[in-house]
Protein backbone atom coordinates (compact mmCIF):
# COMPACT_ATOMS: atom_id res chain seq x y z
CA UNK A 1 0.00 0.00 0.00
CA UNK A 2 0.95 3.41 -0.98
CA UNK A 3 2.74 5.12 2.04
CA UNK A 4 0.16 8.28 2.28
CA UNK A 5 1.57 10.10 5.72
CA UNK A 6 4.35 11.95 4.17
CA UNK A 7 2.22 13.02 1.17
CA UNK A 8 -0.73 14.38 3.75
CA UNK A 9 1.64 15.80 5.91
CA UNK A 10 3.60 18.08 3.46
CA UNK A 11 0.24 19.78 2.01
CA UNK A 12 -1.21 20.00 5.06
CA UNK A 13 -4.68 20.30 6.17
CA UNK A 14 -6.22 20.22 2.49
CA UNK A 15 -8.70 17.74 3.12
CA UNK A 16 -9.80 19.79 6.67
CA UNK A 17 -10.08 22.96 4.97
CA UNK A 18 -10.80 22.06 1.43
CA UNK A 19 -14.47 23.16 2.22
CA UNK A 20 -13.97 26.13 3.79
CA UNK A 21 -11.99 27.31 0.63
CA UNK A 22 -14.77 26.19 -1.39
CA UNK A 23 -17.22 28.70 0.35
CA UNK A 24 -14.63 31.32 0.10
CA UNK A 25 -15.16 31.64 -3.38
CA UNK A 26 -18.42 30.45 -3.99
CA UNK A 27 -20.49 32.80 -2.51
CA UNK A 28 -22.05 35.11 -5.71
CA UNK A 29 -24.90 37.10 -3.49
CA UNK A 30 -23.93 39.67 -1.42
CA UNK A 31 -26.12 37.60 1.17
CA UNK A 32 -24.98 34.36 2.72
CA UNK A 33 -28.11 33.18 3.29
CA UNK A 34 -31.24 34.39 4.95
CA UNK A 35 -33.53 33.28 8.00
CA UNK A 36 -36.85 34.31 7.62
CA UNK A 37 -35.80 37.35 6.15
CA UNK A 38 -32.89 38.32 8.72
CA UNK A 39 -29.60 37.92 6.16
CA UNK A 40 -26.73 36.49 7.50
CA UNK A 41 -23.92 38.94 4.96
CA UNK A 42 -20.76 37.38 3.27
CA UNK A 43 -18.84 39.76 5.18
CA UNK A 44 -19.93 38.18 8.62
CA UNK A 45 -19.68 35.06 6.86
CA UNK A 46 -15.60 36.02 5.34
CA UNK A 47 -15.18 37.36 9.21
CA UNK A 48 -16.14 33.95 10.84
CA UNK A 49 -14.18 32.13 8.28
CA UNK A 50 -10.97 34.14 8.86
CA UNK A 51 -11.62 33.55 12.19
CA UNK A 52 -11.48 29.76 12.32
CA UNK A 53 -9.59 28.85 9.38
CA UNK A 54 -7.83 31.86 7.69
CA UNK A 55 -4.42 31.72 9.28
CA UNK A 56 -4.28 28.11 8.65
CA UNK A 57 -5.36 28.50 4.77
CA UNK A 58 -2.86 31.24 4.24
CA UNK A 59 -0.07 29.68 6.18
CA UNK A 60 -1.01 26.67 3.28
CA UNK A 61 -0.88 29.34 0.53
CA UNK A 62 2.30 30.74 1.61
CA UNK A 63 4.12 26.96 1.70
CA UNK A 64 2.96 26.46 -1.65
CA UNK A 65 4.32 29.63 -3.20
CA UNK A 66 7.51 28.98 -1.07
CA UNK A 67 7.46 25.57 -3.00
CA UNK A 68 6.62 27.14 -6.76
CA UNK A 69 9.62 29.80 -6.51
CA UNK A 70 11.76 26.81 -5.35
CA UNK A 71 10.79 23.90 -7.93
CA UNK A 72 11.11 27.33 -10.78
CA UNK A 73 14.37 28.09 -9.95
CA UNK A 74 16.00 24.91 -9.18
CA UNK A 75 13.98 23.81 -12.88
CA UNK A 76 12.11 21.07 -11.00
CA UNK A 77 9.36 19.91 -13.52
CA UNK A 78 6.62 17.27 -12.94
CA UNK A 79 5.59 15.51 -15.78
CA UNK A 80 1.41 14.21 -16.50
CA UNK A 81 2.15 10.72 -16.35
CA UNK A 82 4.24 10.62 -12.83
CA UNK A 83 0.98 12.54 -11.31
CA UNK A 84 -0.91 10.00 -12.96
CA UNK A 85 1.35 7.18 -11.86
CA UNK A 86 1.12 8.36 -8.21
CA UNK A 87 -2.58 8.89 -8.70
CA UNK A 88 -3.16 5.14 -9.53
CA UNK A 89 -0.98 4.34 -5.92
CA UNK A 90 -3.43 6.34 -3.91
CA UNK A 91 -6.18 4.93 -5.70
CA UNK A 92 -5.74 1.48 -5.18
CA UNK A 93 -5.03 1.61 -1.70
CA UNK A 94 -8.32 3.54 -1.09
CA UNK A 95 -9.65 0.60 -3.08
CA UNK A 96 -9.99 1.76 -6.39
CA UNK A 97 -10.62 5.12 -8.45
CA UNK A 98 -14.40 5.46 -7.60
CA UNK A 99 -13.51 5.24 -3.50
CA UNK A 100 -11.00 7.79 -4.00
CA UNK A 101 -13.56 10.09 -5.49
CA UNK A 102 -15.80 9.39 -2.70
CA UNK A 103 -13.28 10.84 -0.30
CA UNK A 104 -12.45 13.92 -1.87
CA UNK A 105 -16.15 14.70 -2.98
CA UNK A 106 -16.84 14.22 1.25
CA UNK A 107 -13.81 16.31 1.89
CA UNK A 108 -14.80 19.12 -0.72
CA UNK A 109 -11.72 18.77 -2.75
CA UNK A 110 -12.10 18.04 -6.85
CA UNK A 111 -9.85 15.25 -8.59
CA UNK A 112 -8.55 17.76 -10.46
CA UNK A 113 -7.64 19.87 -6.93
CA UNK A 114 -6.24 16.85 -5.66
CA UNK A 115 -4.10 16.23 -8.74
CA UNK A 116 -2.49 20.03 -8.13
CA UNK A 117 -1.91 18.69 -4.34
CA UNK A 118 0.26 15.56 -5.96
CA UNK A 119 1.99 17.94 -8.51
CA UNK A 120 3.24 19.90 -5.19
CA UNK A 121 4.14 17.18 -3.35
CA UNK A 122 6.02 15.40 -6.29
CA UNK A 123 7.70 18.80 -6.53
CA UNK A 124 8.71 19.27 -2.99
CA UNK A 125 9.59 15.12 -3.27
CA UNK A 126 12.09 16.06 -5.93
CA UNK A 127 13.55 18.97 -3.97
CA UNK A 128 14.10 17.63 -0.89
CA UNK A 129 15.70 14.57 -2.72
CA UNK A 130 19.28 15.84 -2.87
CA UNK A 131 19.28 16.37 1.07
CA UNK A 132 18.39 12.89 1.84
CA UNK A 133 20.83 9.66 1.05
CA UNK A 134 19.34 6.40 1.81
CA UNK A 135 22.21 4.04 2.35
CA UNK A 136 22.65 0.43 1.68
CA UNK A 137 23.45 -0.38 5.22
CA UNK A 138 20.18 1.34 6.41
CA UNK A 139 17.99 -0.75 4.07
CA UNK A 140 19.23 -3.79 5.28
CA UNK A 141 18.74 -3.12 8.82
CA UNK A 142 15.04 -2.05 7.81
CA UNK A 143 14.50 -5.72 5.87
CA UNK A 144 16.10 -7.68 8.71
CA UNK A 145 14.16 -5.69 11.39
CA UNK A 146 10.61 -6.47 9.31
CA UNK A 147 11.94 -10.07 7.16
CA UNK A 148 8.33 -11.35 8.42
CA UNK A 149 6.48 -8.40 6.55
CA UNK A 150 8.41 -8.84 3.47
CA UNK A 151 7.85 -12.56 3.10
CA UNK A 152 4.93 -14.39 1.50
CA UNK A 153 2.60 -16.78 2.72
CA UNK A 154 0.91 -19.42 0.80
CA UNK A 155 -2.09 -18.19 -0.62
CA UNK A 156 -5.12 -19.56 -2.89
CA UNK A 157 -6.85 -17.44 -5.20
CA UNK A 158 -10.68 -18.99 -5.39
CA UNK A 159 -14.23 -18.46 -5.86
CA UNK A 160 -17.62 -19.68 -4.25
CA UNK A 161 -20.92 -20.35 -4.46
CA UNK A 162 -23.01 -19.94 -1.18
CA UNK A 163 -26.13 -21.65 -0.56
CA UNK A 164 -28.55 -22.21 2.00
CA UNK A 165 -28.64 -26.17 2.07
CA UNK A 166 -26.68 -29.19 1.24
CA UNK A 167 -29.26 -30.33 -1.30
CA UNK A 168 -29.01 -26.24 -3.29
CA UNK A 169 -25.14 -27.06 -2.53
CA UNK A 170 -25.22 -30.38 -4.47
CA UNK A 171 -27.91 -29.11 -7.20
CA UNK A 172 -24.96 -26.55 -8.11
CA UNK A 173 -22.33 -29.37 -7.98
CA UNK A 174 -24.58 -31.94 -10.76
CA UNK A 175 -24.73 -28.62 -12.86
CA UNK A 176 -21.18 -27.97 -12.87
CA UNK A 177 -19.91 -31.68 -13.58
CA UNK A 178 -22.58 -31.27 -16.55
CA UNK A 179 -20.58 -28.36 -17.91
CA UNK A 180 -21.71 -25.74 -16.20
CA UNK A 181 -20.52 -22.00 -15.68
CA UNK A 182 -19.40 -21.96 -12.49
CA UNK A 183 -19.22 -17.92 -13.02
CA UNK A 184 -23.36 -17.76 -13.79
CA UNK A 185 -24.38 -20.35 -11.38
CA UNK A 186 -22.84 -17.98 -8.68
CA UNK A 187 -24.74 -15.28 -10.28
CA UNK A 188 -28.12 -17.49 -10.31
CA UNK A 189 -27.31 -19.20 -7.14
CA UNK A 190 -25.11 -17.35 -4.41
CA UNK A 191 -26.57 -15.95 -1.89
CA UNK A 192 -23.48 -13.72 -1.01
CA UNK A 193 -23.96 -10.26 -2.28
CA UNK A 194 -20.54 -9.43 -1.91
CA UNK A 195 -19.40 -11.19 -4.68
CA UNK A 196 -21.92 -13.14 -6.88
CA UNK A 197 -22.11 -10.88 -9.29
CA UNK A 198 -18.52 -11.15 -9.92
CA UNK A 199 -18.37 -15.37 -9.88
CA UNK A 200 -17.88 -15.91 -6.46
CA UNK A 201 -14.56 -14.37 -7.07
CA UNK A 202 -12.63 -13.85 -3.70
CA UNK A 203 -9.42 -13.26 -4.81
CA UNK A 204 -6.14 -14.40 -2.82
CA UNK A 205 -6.03 -14.80 0.83
CA UNK A 206 -3.73 -16.81 3.26
CA UNK A 207 -4.72 -19.07 6.07
CA UNK A 208 -6.10 -17.48 9.28
CA UNK A 209 -8.38 -15.25 6.99
CA UNK A 210 -11.44 -17.94 6.33
CA UNK A 211 -13.56 -20.01 8.83
CA UNK A 212 -11.74 -23.11 9.65
CA UNK A 213 -13.59 -25.52 7.74
CA UNK A 214 -13.92 -23.56 4.75
CA UNK A 215 -10.25 -23.40 5.17
CA UNK A 216 -9.35 -26.98 5.51
CA UNK A 217 -10.70 -28.13 2.38
CA UNK A 218 -9.62 -24.82 0.52
CA UNK A 219 -6.17 -25.61 1.25
CA UNK A 220 -6.67 -29.21 0.02
CA UNK A 221 -8.10 -28.92 -3.08
CA UNK A 222 -6.32 -28.93 -6.42
CA UNK A 223 -7.06 -25.98 -8.67
CA UNK A 224 -9.05 -26.20 -11.25
CA UNK A 225 -11.41 -29.18 -8.99
CA UNK A 226 -14.69 -28.62 -7.11
CA UNK A 227 -15.66 -28.99 -3.68
CA UNK A 228 -18.42 -31.05 -1.94
CA UNK A 229 -20.33 -29.20 -0.39
CA UNK A 230 -18.71 -27.22 2.95
CA UNK A 231 -20.83 -26.44 6.13
CA UNK A 232 -19.79 -23.31 8.05
CA UNK A 233 -22.05 -20.92 9.93
CA UNK A 234 -23.15 -19.50 7.00
CA UNK A 235 -24.44 -22.00 4.86
CA UNK A 236 -22.99 -24.21 2.41
CA UNK A 237 -20.66 -23.48 0.20
CA UNK A 238 -18.70 -24.87 -3.28
CA UNK A 239 -16.05 -24.14 -3.65
CA UNK A 240 -13.68 -23.87 -6.97
CA UNK A 241 -9.25 -23.24 -6.51
CA UNK A 242 -8.40 -21.20 -9.44
CA UNK A 243 -4.45 -20.93 -8.56
CA UNK A 244 -1.97 -21.88 -5.62
CA UNK A 245 0.84 -19.33 -4.71
CA UNK A 246 3.53 -21.26 -2.50
CA UNK A 247 5.11 -19.66 0.33
CA UNK A 248 7.94 -18.11 -0.39
CA UNK A 249 10.68 -16.44 1.90
CA UNK A 250 11.44 -12.53 1.70
CA UNK A 251 14.67 -11.73 -0.61
CA UNK A 252 16.14 -8.23 0.10
CA UNK A 253 17.06 -7.54 -3.56
CA UNK A 254 13.45 -8.36 -4.40
CA UNK A 255 12.00 -5.61 -2.24
CA UNK A 256 14.84 -3.49 -1.75
CA UNK A 257 13.23 -0.71 -3.51
CA UNK A 258 10.68 -0.72 -1.93
CA UNK A 259 12.22 -0.18 1.41
CA UNK A 260 14.20 2.68 -0.14
CA UNK A 261 11.01 4.39 -1.20
CA UNK A 262 10.01 3.70 2.58
CA UNK A 263 12.98 4.93 4.32
CA UNK A 264 12.96 7.81 2.27
CA UNK A 265 9.58 8.89 2.61
CA UNK A 266 10.05 8.90 6.21
CA UNK A 267 12.81 10.63 6.23
CA UNK A 268 11.21 13.26 3.93
CA UNK A 269 8.91 14.13 6.82
CA UNK A 270 11.40 15.24 9.11
CA UNK A 271 13.52 17.02 6.38
CA UNK A 272 10.62 18.74 4.84
CA UNK A 273 10.12 20.56 8.32
CA UNK A 274 14.19 21.93 8.21
CA UNK A 275 14.18 22.60 4.70
CA UNK A 276 10.87 25.14 4.76
CA UNK A 277 12.13 26.59 8.49
CA UNK A 278 15.37 27.81 6.12
CA UNK A 279 13.22 29.07 3.12
CA UNK A 280 10.65 30.74 5.21
CA UNK A 281 14.23 32.70 6.93
CA UNK A 282 15.63 33.40 2.93
CA UNK A 283 12.04 34.37 1.38
CA UNK A 284 10.96 37.75 2.43
CA UNK A 285 7.44 36.78 3.63
CA UNK A 286 4.40 39.32 4.57
CA UNK A 287 1.61 37.84 6.54
CA UNK A 288 -0.88 40.61 7.29
CA UNK A 289 -3.26 38.39 9.24
CA UNK A 290 -0.55 38.05 11.78
CA UNK A 291 -1.20 41.59 12.55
Amino acid sequence: MKNQKAFYWILGSVFSIGAAAVIFFTIQEDAAATVNGDKISRDELHERLVDQYGQELLDSLITEKVIAQEAEKENVKVAQEEIDEEKTLYAESYGGEDALKQTLESSGVTMAGFEKDIEKYLATKKLLEPRIDITEDEMKAYFDENKDSFAQAEQVSASHILVEDEATAKEVIEKLNDGGDFAELAAEYSTDESNKDAGGDLGFFGKGEMVAEFEEVLFALEPGKISEPVKTEYGYHVIKVAEKQEAKEAVYENVKEEIKNTLFETEMQSEYTAWLEEKFEEYEIKNYLEG
